[in-house]
């Protein structure tokens, strides 16, 4: 696999390998002993979900709170997805930064997002459908959330909706009430990696 540093500290794209002529293809997509390997701090995989997503539908800025904080790797199996991801560790070299990511199946690319990380994606196509690998059980009473929109974090949502035809996203009433990262609780400390 290859993997590519983002402008997140700890944040990688990963390219998994892929066989393939004109019949087809074929991609381990994940190898616990190639993250092993790479330091990349994913325990194991507990769950394994998918979303499906209309064009102009935005999930996010979503993690989960201690203990049953989450590390994930996510891909798009169909259609097509901007991956947006922020540094929320307290102390952390990009603390409140984010980074973006194209992801296709075409593209063979993944994202992995660690722990301490709020994740959201814009849907750019009718049935996007999201996959994700955790490694940590889902716990409603512990979902959290940053507002997609925090002006402070400068994510170009409005040049995003211009360049793929969105005139105005689709969201859930609850991802509109979260918090700027400013006034949001300070959930996560970063703690540099050995």
């Amino acid at each position: 696999m290859k993997i590519i540093e983002t402008e997140l500290k700890d944040c990688y794209i990963i390219e998994p390998n892929r066989f393939g002529d004109d019949r087809g293809y074929f991609s381990p997509y994940f190898i616990q002993s190639d993250y092993d390997e790479n330091n990349i701090k994913f325990e194991r995989v507990v769950q394994a979900n998918r979303s499906k997503s209309s064009k102009g539908v935005v999930r996010g800025l979503h993690f989960q709170k201690d203990p049953k904080c989450q590390a994930k790797i996510v891909e798009v199996i169909n259609g097509k997805a901007i991956d947006v991801v922020v540094d929320i560790r307290v102390g952390s070299p990009t603390y409140g930064k984010y980074t973006s990511v194209l992801l296709t199946p075409d593209n063979n690319r993944q994202l992995f997002v660690p722990r301490g990380f709020a994740h959201g994606f814009i849907s750019l196509e009718d049935n996007t459908i999201f996959q994700y690998l955790i490694d940590n059980d889902y716990a409603p009473d512990k979902e959290a959330g940053i507002l997609w929109n925090d002006p402070e974090l400068n994510i170009p949502w409005d040049d995003m909706f211009k360049e793929y035809g969105i005139d105005k996203p689709l969201l859930s009433e609850k991802d509109q009430k979260h918090l700027v990262l400013s006034k949001s609780p300070k959930y996560f400390t970063y703690k540099e990696r050995n």
